[in-house]
């Protein structure tokens, strides 16, 4: 026979829900909030309660109340960025004090498994030169680095798992690589406390990232069907829309960020035809959603994987680029050049330093507006044929590249559209000359665009010339 619960053990219930204020896991100890900006701080108490959010810098005290759903919501003049360690009190006349608070640049770092893929690495994929990062991870003491945990949801939800770690070499293992050596270059240069949150899954579509209202306007995607049902394990989050969206990204869109770093596209291949007008509707509905304008977005193109004769992520890649011109104040960099010959079947490259440096150096020069630093890689721009060769122009690249002559990576066709290894070297001062003795009409240059083929040529500073075709036929 089941007992009822006494009025005492209710009241009991109730207390122990509200009690003091509680806040999400990303409003923490050791957490950085954006510098010279109102920085967003929320959480829950009773309903129709006062609060009061104290902060050390300025001996400033603001007053808050609750909804009927007893959430809150305060915003905080803060500082310029100081690695002086400072308080935050938050009180509905109990006190929660959150410690070693910096004032420094925050971002939110988003994606799949490339993005998430830690210090640590994965199963016999290694991250370059990790011990040594990870062993020397407490000199950084003014980065910071939460993690979310994965958490697929069908309906938005307020909250998640994750909070904010500093650098040490016990927490660093668990860092994702990309995202820990921007950081690095980050405050390098700007010599603030950098924050990074990272909220990635493995495996997921764009479409994980997107709210239902959207995604049901796709027609190649099924709402209807519940993939966790169909597959095993866990994974039915790589191929199930809206999941990352509602779990992951809802609940963090109060925290006040600098802007977005984006690593995903792997799971798109095949998809490439919808990609970049994904990419932008995602990009700007985060920047809606966020409400703090028109954030930089800054992305990555994914890594030369698969067979030398295939082009599925070739064009995927060309996707990615066409979305820069769809998506204001953003820019993708390229990755053609940071894979091993082995790596053809890894989908997971171990040089992540040099990917989070060159997301950095967009950060550096377009938001920060440090001069001297070149961020751009050198892009197809215009094709001449004069007699049996191709003469090729290229934007970034105005004081030429980083070889006059051993290019590689170049294809040419002619009229039959049956592309041949090509040979290419610099003529002028930022232009290639391409032919190939198969061909004597060409028609058609294309440049790494294959599933892997990576290239070899770059600009002065040593930013691979992104992938390209001439043409647009299907194969």
């Amino acid at each position: 026979m089941k007992r009822p619960f006494s009025t005492a053990v209710l009241l009991l219930a109730s207390v122990m829900a509200w009690g003091k204020v509680t806040l999400p896991d990303i409003v923490s100890d050791n957490m950085v909030l954006q510098q010279q900006t109102q920085a967003r701080l929320w959480g829950w108490a009773e309903p129709q309660t006062e609060i009061t959010v104290h902060t050390s810098w300025n001996e400033k005290t603001y007053l808050t109340r609750t909804d009927e759903k007893g959430r809150w919501f305060a915003t905080v003049d803060t500082p310029a960025a100081s690695y002086e360690p400072q308080t935050i009190s938050i009180s509905d006349g109990e006190t929660v004090q959150l410690n070693n608070v910096l004032i420094g640049e925050v971002w939110f770092c988003s994606g799949q498994s490339n993005m998430e893929m830690p210090l640590a690495g994965f199963d016999n994929c290694p991250i370059a030169g990790a011990n040594e990062t990870i062993a020397a991870a407490g000199q950084w003491k003014g980065i910071r680095m939460a993690t979310v945990e994965k958490n697929g949801q069908l309906k938005p939800v307020d909250r998640c798992t994750g909070s904010w770690k500093t650098s040490t070499p016990e927490n660093a293992p668990r860092f994702s690589a990309t995202a820990f050596h921007f950081a690095m270059m980050m405050n390098r240069v700007l010599n603030v406390p950098i924050g990074i949150i990272h909220c990635s899954w493995g495996g997921s579509m764009v479409e994980g990232w997107l709210p239902r209202e959207i995604v049901s306007q796709y027609p190649d995607i099924d709402l209807a069907r519940d993939i966790r049902k169909d597959a095993p394990h866990d994974w039915w989050h790589c191929l199930s829309p809206i999941l990352m969206y509602n779990g992951m990204l809802k609940p963090l869109q109060q925290y006040t960020i600098k802007g977005f770093l984006w690593y995903q596209g792997e799971s798109n291949v095949g998809r490439h035809s919808t990609y970049a007008e994904r990419l932008r509707t995602m990009a700007e509905l985060w920047r809606k959603e966020w409400g703090l304008g028109e954030l930089p977005f800054y992305f990555v193109e994914i890594a030369p994987y698969g067979s030398a004769e295939g082009t599925a992520s070739a064009l995927l890649r060309e996707a990615q680029f066409k979305a820069q011109s769809l998506i204001p104040n953003s820019a993708m960099i390229s990755t053609n050049d940071l894979v091993e010959p082995y790596e053809a079947c890894n989908i997971h490259p171990k040089d992540k330093k040099h990917v989070g440096e060159r997301l950095a150096y967009q950060a550096l020069s377009k938001t920060y507006h440090v001069g001297g630093i070149e961020a751009d890689s050198p892009s197809f721009l215009s094709m001449e044929i004069k007699d049996n060769a191709a003469i090729l122009s290229f934007s970034h690249a105005d004081n030429g590249f980083n070889r006059m002559n051993g290019m590689t990576g170049f294809e040419m066709a002619g009229e039959d559209r049956v592309f041949h290894p090509a040979e290419a070297e610099l003529t002028g001062r930022n232009q290639i000359k391409v032919t190939c003795k198969e061909v004597d009409r060409p028609v058609a240059v294309r440049y790494a665009f294959r599933d892997f083929l990576p290239g070899n040529v770059a600009n002065l500073r040593g930013l691979p010339l992104i992938p390209f075709r001439t043409d647009s036929w299907e194969k």
